[in-house]
């Protein structure tokens, strides 16, 4: 593994926690940063965690000897 890859890994288990997050927020009924923002954030994570990850072994996969 390269660094890029860890790095587009580390991004995709950082926007994973955060689409978890979001998720907890929204089902408790009262986010703590209100509804709106909430869901922008689990919306903007949700694809971006696949993204990262399809990345990181891509680029992975690339750099093997």
């Amino acid at each position: 593994m390269t660094p890029k890859s860890g790095l587009f890994l580390a991004g995709s288990c950082i926007a994973a926690i955060a689409a978890v997050g979001s998720v907890f927020e929204l089902s408790s009924g009262s986010p703590d940063w209100g509804q709106g923002p909430t869901t922008v954030i689990l919306g903007l994570c949700v694809p971006l965690v696949g993204l990262l990850f399809y990345a990181a072994v891509k680029d992975a996969q690339a750099n093997q000897p």
